[in-house]
């Protein structure tokens, strides 16, 4: 059932669909990064991350080459979801994992893990249809839009219950605006012309309204 109760110790043990998305992606980073340095694989484990990236990331052009011609195909089907777990190193995760132990625990709590996961990975999965939709993209890997659907979810709950008090809620989109300025700044800053942004907002989007048809769901009388 939907309970926003979060009147609790300010530490506890993280959900176990947290545990274990955050295990996957630490788990796929630490594999790529021992091969880089040699310490596993043979000469050719240097280029793990590219080959993975080939096979799973989420391509523009493959996007467009199904839809042209009216074959869509399991395997770059799973690239919706499959890029979601592929980074460019290490250092990009750092922000992923924590954004996902903290909203991604405030959202499991609230709605369970199942529900958490399926926004997680629909949120992914519709910011990569947007970006290879809307936009004359290329390459499409990392958690990101992912994240930006689980704080999508994150700043429903908290519009939800300021409306429930009687405030206007805008307080609650606080959040997403900062971390939209910031992710403009950094792109104007490093000459980013990938526009990663969009399938971001995108991805806040899908989780935004994703929480308030599972919440409603989860609160219609059975």
């Amino acid at each position: 059932m939907f309970n926003p109760n979060f009147n609790q110790a300010p530490i506890n043990i993280l959900p176990k669909s947290v545990i274990l998305l955050l295990c996957l992606i630490i788990f796929i980073e630490l594999i790529l990064q021992s091969g880089e340095k040699g310490l596993i694989g043979d000469q050719n484990s240097i280029a793990w991350r590219m080959e993975l990236v080939r096979k799973y990331g989420f391509f523009d052009s493959i996007f467009e080459w199904m839809r042209i011609n009216n074959t869509y195909n399991v395997n770059d089907l799973l690239r919706f979801f499959t890029f979601n777990f592929i980074h460019r190193s290490f250092t990009e995760i750092i922000f992923v994992l924590v954004f996902i132990a903290a909203f991604g625990k405030f959202i499991a709590e609230v709605y369970g893990d199942l529900a958490f996961l399926i926004i997680f990975l629909l949120s992914g999965a519709f910011a990569a249809l947007g970006y290879g939709t809307f936009l004359n993209g290329t390459l499409l890997i990392g958690a990101y839009p992912a994240v930006y659907g689980v704080i999508g979810a994150f700043t429903w709950v908290q519009f939800y219950l300021q409306r429930t008090k009687g405030l206007s809620g805008f307080q609650a989109f606080h959040l997403i605006i900062i971390f939209m300025v910031i992710s403009l700044v950094y792109n104007i800053i490093y000459s980013n012309n990938n526009n990663e942004w969009v399938a971001e907002i995108i991805g806040f989007i899908t989780g935004f309204f994703l929480a308030i048809i599972i919440m409603f769901a989860k609160m219609k009388p059975q």
